[in-house]
């Protein structure tokens, strides 16, 4: 971009000192005399300045376009880049939340399996404690039959 503006200005540079030296040769080759001699210097001088600052204003109006147009577009993608920012950032939100309840579900089960992994353990035990009675039980039998 620095190189485009020095070029432009070289450019520029160039384009004025062409001018002004070629409307001097061209005034002081023509035989005229010393007044109209002037007045033409200071005619064409004037040609010359009104040009270059005509053309200055047109390179300035063109500078400035482009740079509303590159602030405009990056206005844009300022705005674009907030809008996918806050989509993914409610999307992350969903998929935690979702994470959250299924965590949630995963641990209601776990505690469900738990209260029935306790409740047939009673149920063995209770089962075990009949069947060490009714065994010692029938050991009794046994032994007084022996007696």
């Amino acid at each position: 971009m620095v190189e485009e503006r020095n070029g432009g200005a070289n450019f520029l540079g160039g384009l004025l000192t062409g001018a002004i030296l070629g409307a001097l040769a061209g005034i002081l080759f023509a035989p005229k005399s010393g007044k109209d001699l002037r007045a033409d210097l200071q005619k064409k001088g004037s040609e010359a300045f009104d040009e270059a600052k005509e053309f200055y204003s047109d390179v300035r109006g063109k500078a400035k376009a482009i740079l509303d147009d590159a602030w405009r577009r990056a206005e844009e993608l300022r705005v674009e880049a907030d809008r996918q920012l806050t989509e993914a950032r409610l999307r992350a939100k969903e998929i935690l939340k979702g994470a959250e309840e299924k965590a949630a579900d995963v641990s209601q089960l776990a505690k469900e399996v738990i209260d029935e992994a306790k409740t047939g353990v009673k149920k063995v035990k209770g089962a075990v404690e009949v069947g060490v009675q009714a065994a010692k039980q029938e050991f009794a039998k046994e032994k007084e039959k022996k007696a």
